[in-house]
């Protein structure tokens, strides 16, 4: 039995997590079924895989997660309204059947109804593909989503870690001027700091 990895978890490890359990539950699946799919490729338990979803991963996606939920719901209905259709024709090809077999029985099938038979079967092929290259746009856009997101929580991160480190630099520098002697304190006091807005120090003399 292969062992499985018990190293931290990378971020394209977390952004592959996130694109199959949202591809799941877009396509109506479940996340067990998920957690496996992931930890067949990356080599861990599904449970392993379970634990980082809902533990740090599920909070970074809440609106892919609404995204993929939404889809959902509306495929079931695209197939909900195709059952609904395909009924009806199957209904009316039961109705007609007598009278078509009568009509072929009194004469062969005119131009104009191959001509339409023709102009609606090339329509339905159209809607297909057009439905075909929708879905390939939403999915290349949700994947840009999820590089995105993490991309800028690596940004916040940084940030937040460069505020702090000012906040300290200038503290060790307020603690340096009250500890500054007699004889400099005149020229101590014609002298200060202010923050740019880009985040420099810069010397600004009173």
């Amino acid at each position: 039995m292969p062992l499985t990895r018990q190293d931290a978890w990378s971020q394209d490890e977390d952004l592959l997590l996130a694109e199959v359990v949202l591809r799941n539950i877009r396509e109506g699946g479940t996340q067990l079924k998920a957690f496996e799919e992931v930890g067949k490729q990356l080599s861990r338990t599904a449970a392993a895989c379970g634990f980082r979803w809902n533990s740090y991963v599920r909070k970074q996606y809440k609106s892919g997660i609404e995204l993929a939920k939404k889809q959902r719901k509306e495929a079931k209905k695209q197939v909900k309204a195709q059952e609904v259709t395909e009924e009806a024709q199957a209904a009316a090809s039961e109705t007609l059947s007598p009278v078509h077999e009568k009509q072929e029985k009194q004469s062969n099938l005119s131009i104009e109804a191959v001509k339409q038979y023709l102009d609606d079967l090339y329509e339905k092929a159209g809607v297909l593909n057009s439905q075909g290259d929708q879905k390939e746009k939403i999915r290349g856009l949700e994947k840009q989503i999820y590089y995105l997101s993490a991309e800028n929580e690596k940004l916040e991160t940084k940030l937040r870690s460069m505020e702090e480190d000012y906040r300290a630099l200038i503290d060790i520098m307020e603690r340096a001027k009250k500890r500054v002697g007699p004889k400099d304190e005149e020229k101590q006091q014609k002298m200060n700091f202010q923050v740019e807005g880009k985040g420099n120090l810069e010397k600004v003399e009173k």
